[in-house]
């Protein structure tokens, strides 16, 4: 796929997430547009495009699952147990969220579960099938936090005090640079892992430049990122449910030390 059809792709389906309402109905529509295919046929290709796209779009669907079953060498469309921060397991089912299925968004139909209820229960203790999945939960992420710092920075520049926009004062400028390049550097890291551990830092890196993402852009914001009526807060609060899916920053950053100690060597993960 050349960078023309790339970029024809990301605006049908830019274009689907946002006119389709989230959950079973957006898994509907993608299906339509292909994503089963694509995710079969170029895999390198669609978790990147498709998972960095619900980030920015705020839109959310049960692709993880296919993911995990894809790599794994599984029939997509089920679903699969997924390790959560704290020892959990939960399952991002395919219909919507009901009342009390949130584990931390209530928008997200996520509920704790038995590790062997999922039809798909032991894709997640696959090595492949898991740093499979974490990297496409850190495409959303990163997405996520791209999403946070352009409306911090529509924000920065539309906001004016003492007769200039705020986006003018060094403070704020520091918080969206420091932003930018901790999700371009999280980009980095995804776009050149492979492997377990590479997989492994990949998600870690980018739940925290998300997290990172969160903080900083509140602030620029100030108290209208505290509104309900102002998008910041889902963005904000699906960065701490996908941080957590999988494994969050904090785990991961220890699995990599204990790994690195067993192997007594830090391996090469990029060619530079």
């Amino acid at each position: 796929m050349d960078a023309e059809e790339r970029e024809l792709l990301a605006e049908a389906l830019r274009g689907t997430m946002t006119a389709t309402p989230a959950g079973a109905a957006l898994d509907a529509a993608l299906a339509e547009v292909g994503w089963e295919d694509l995710l079969a046929q170029e895999p390198e290709v669609a978790v990147p495009l498709v998972f960095s796209l619900l980030g920015e779009t705020g839109a959310h669907a049960s692709l993880v699952n296919d993911v995990l079953l894809a790599a794994a060498g599984q029939p997509v469309g089920g679903t699969v147990a997924l390790p959560y921060a704290g020892g959990r397991q939960v399952v991002w089912e395919r219909a919507d969220a009901g009342g009390d299925g949130g584990v931390l968004d209530a928008a997200l139909p996520l509920r704790a579960v038995d590790p062997d209820a999922a039809d798909g229960g032991k894709a997640a203790a696959d090595p492949v099938a898991l740093a499979a999945g974490r990297r496409a939960l850190g495409w959303w992420l990163v997405g996520t936090g791209r999403a946070m710092l352009d409306l911090a920075r529509t924000h920065a520049l539309d906001r004016t005090q003492f007769g200039k926009p705020i986006a003018a004062f060094q403070a704020v400028r520091h918080r969206l640079a420091e932003t930018y390049v901790a999700l371009e550097g999280a980009e980095a890291t995804l776009t050149v892992a492979e492997d377990e551990l590479g997989c492994l830092l990949a998600k870690a890196a980018a739940g925290q430049a998300a997290l990172d993402a969160a903080r900083h852009c509140q602030q620029v914001l100030g108290g209208i990122g505290f509104t309900a009526e102002h998008a910041l807060h889902h963005h904000i609060r699906r960065a701490l449910v996908l941080d957590g899916l999988l494994g969050n920053t904090r785990e991961l950053t220890r699995q990599a030390g204990a790994l690195i100690r067993a192997q007594r060597a830090a391996p090469r993960l990029a060619q530079l």
